[in-house]
């Protein structure tokens, strides 16, 4: 398409906001390359709250594609981002960060032909991630969004699942190409400005998603459950069904389940293995091996032998670096509500427990509730055997799970009770009480409203003010909160 064609398909549009497109008197001329990138955010507005095509932007946006060099495909409602930088490899770098703040330049110039390709770009994913349709999912279409929620956690300089569910990373795609490529794997942005909050609205979504798809349909196909990527809302809706399935579909189920535990598994391990449990004893001799040689020191001790005719150190006496710990045996209580609102809290406090159970001198229990209690410290150390063993849904009697944590308590000064609720009880007084009494005792007592990667989540206002009128106010946010209030506690 010529330039001359372009631009008279985007004054078709921009006359009838800047009222001239010439040199004539009236309001002042808007910058060609500003009309170009509000095209596309009008075609991009109009295409999420209306579901008709509106020709006149549509052909202005593709005259506006085509003449900045980017492919037609943008357009296409139905081309994913990963099949696009699959015919476009070039492209992949430039959605990494896309959407990522950037510092103004120092000169105040502004790139607007630069501007315009990225709202090209922008429009893309934002339009196949929001833009979801109505009516029934295929598990492809699902896959599909999947990989496109992960471009755009990409673009805003994240993992791909990161701010929906605290994965390592999505489904590879193509090689070199798809979200879990090397793009966001720099430090996380801040994004607590965004308003909303980003995470919890990709989460709405994908559980939409997961709603409309005929679920036992696909699992009992093995070819479309392969193409199922596992996610937070998924599991939920696998763990709520997973009663009413069988055979093949229960496999495929609990294959998807365990694929998921694995991947937030190695992301929290990550988190807790960054500080150390406990302080350096040197009283105890370090181990004699050679990956606690402490070389530094040894050349420093040793340095009276240096031979300056040979050119040689002589070392009589290796140096080694302490790495025993002072280490007080810990009892870490989890009590985690199952009811169906705590689910995103309840996997990442399952997994969690697992990997502290896994730590020297820690001694994990693990109670589930909803209007009864379940004693799930046999499976501590398996976290998809716990998730299994947990029923979702019905309300709230925190009274019968408290009955199991008391007598678990033998040292309180050296036991820790995590509590994952929102609190909204049906005895709300006899349990604060009950609460309150274990913090008197010497118990470290923390309540937790919510641990998600994205935040979301309610806690009874009673509660909350009872709690931080008690000094143990309610943790709710990322889980990186309760891990590092564990790790200050058994250090």
């Amino acid at each position: 398409m010529t330039d001359q064609t372009t631009e008279q398909a985007i004054g078709q549009i921009t006359e009838q906001t800047t009222g001239h497109t010439d040199g004539t008197d009236g309001p002042p001329v808007a910058d060609p390359h500003d009309n170009r990138r509000q095209v596309l955010y009008w075609r991009l507005l109009a295409r999420l709250f209306d579901s008709e095509e509106q020709a006149t932007l549509e052909s202005a946006s593709l005259a506006v594609v085509e003449d900045i060099g980017l492919p037609p495909a943008l357009l296409d409602p139905q081309a994913s981002v990963d099949s696009i930088v699959q015919r476009h490899p070039d492209l992949a770098a430039e959605f990494d960060g896309l959407m990522a703040p950037e510092p103004d330049p120092e000169d105040g110039a502004r790139d607007r032909a630069a501007e315009v390709r990225r709202a090209a770009l922008v429009s893309k994913v934002l339009l196949n991630v929001f833009a979801s349709g109505s009516g029934t999912v295929t598990a492809g279409q699902l896959a599909r969004w999947q990989s496109d929620a992960g471009w755009l956690e990409r673009a805003l300089g994240c993992r791909p699942g990161e701010l929906r569910g605290g994965r390592a990373g999505g489904r590879m795609a193509g090689p070199g190409v798809s979200p879990t490529g090397t793009g966001g794997g720099g430090a996380t942005p801040d994004l607590s400005r965004l308003i909303p909050a980003i995470g919890p609205e990709l989460g709405a979504i994908e559980a939409d998603l997961v709603k409309r798809m005929h679920l036992r349909e696909v699992l009992a196909d093995p070819k479309l459950a392969a193409q199922l990527t596992p996610s937070m809302s998924l599991i939920e809706q696998l763990l709520r069904d997973k009663n009413n399935l069988s055979g093949v579909a229960l496999a495929n189920a609990k294959s998807l389940i365990r694929r998921f535990v694995d991947e937030v598994a190695q992301v929290l391990r990550t988190q807790v293995e960054k500080a150390s449990v406990g302080a350096i004893d040197r009283s105890i001799p370090p181990k004699r091996v050679f990956r606690n040689l402490d070389l530094d020191r040894t050349i420093w001790k040793n340095l009276t032998n240096w031979s300056p005719e040979e050119q040689r150190l002589y070392v009589d006496r290796l140096y080694y670096r302490h790495t025993a710990r002072k280490t007080t045996p810990q009892r870490l209580i989890v009590v985690v509500d199952q009811s169906g609102s705590m689910v995103d809290s309840m996997v990442n406090c399952t997994i969690l427990a697992s990997i502290f159970a896994g730590l020297p001198k820690v001694d994990v229990h693990l109670i589930a509730y909803d209007t009864q209690a379940l004693d799930l410290t046999p499976w501590v150390h398996d976290p998809f055997e716990t998730l299994l063993r947990t029923k979702l849904g019905g309300g709230t009697d925190g009274t019968v799970a408290m009955a199991l944590a008391q007598p678990k308590v033998a040292e309180p000064r050296n036991t820790v009770v995590v509590w994952i609720s929102d609190f909204y009880e049906w005895r709300t007084e006899p349990l604060f009480e009950s609460m309150a009494a274990l913090h008197r005792s010497g118990v470290k007592f923390i309540p937790v409203g919510s641990v998600t990667s994205s935040g979301r989540g309610s806690v009874n206002p009673w509660f909350r003010e009872r709690f931080k009128d008690l000094g143990t106010p309610v943790i709710s946010g990322h889980i990186r909160k309760l891990v590092n209030e564990l790790k200050t506690f058994l250090a």
